[in-house]
């Protein structure tokens, strides 16, 4: 073997040895490190922060989907001077990523217009207020107005079969309780 052959052959070995070595080590950083870096921190901390930055009280779903989350935090987002100002709480599975549930809110003032190509049908609530069920890139979500607020109510799309328009329904319902 001459000497350049030998070379690439070792450099080979150290490259695939290396990044087989690294592979096995990669962890997973978990979500109590990450979801913070991003700005999430404690529902109550985050309801909070929206609370006083609108001086209104905010009223959220006493129900969540029936699947398991290990995690759920919250994030008051101030963009913009009031203009993109929103509250989100997002439930997260660690082991099963279609687990995800997410509730967004924000001033009706301020709110997302729905366009007509993502809707799927439409629903009344138990105070008679519309709910419009659509879909957003991933997602199903139901969408409607309530005490000056815009709610959204994504789930992930792979856990439709579990999570029907109706339980989010439900879910919506239980506003007020």
């Amino acid at each position: 073997m001459n000497r350049t052959t030998l070379l690439l052959l070792i450099s080979f070995c150290l490259l695939f040895f290396s990044t087989i070595y690294a592979t096995a080590n990669d962890k997973t950083r978990p979500y109590e490190e990450i979801y913070p870096e991003v700005g999430y921190k404690t529902v109550e901390d985050a309801l909070d922060d929206f609370e006083q930055h609108f001086k209104q009280k905010l009223k959220l779903p006493l129900r969540v989907p029936p699947i398991g989350f290990t995690h759920h935090f919250g994030r008051f987002n101030d963009l913009d001077g009031d203009i993109n100002d929103s509250f989100e709480v997002t439930f997260i599975n660690d082991q099963l990523s279609e687990n995800h549930y997410k509730i967004d809110v924000r001033p009706i003032k301020n709110s997302i217009p729905i366009r007509e190509k993502l809707v799927i049908k439409t629903f009344e609530l138990k105070n008679g207020i519309v709910a419009t069920y659509m879909t957003i890139s991933g997602f199903y979500v139901l969408v409607f107005e309530r005490d000056d607020w815009q709610y959204m109510l994504s789930i992930d799309k792979r856990v439709s079969d579990k999570i029907t328009p109706e339980t989010l329904l439900d879910i919506a319902n239980s506003i007020g309780y």
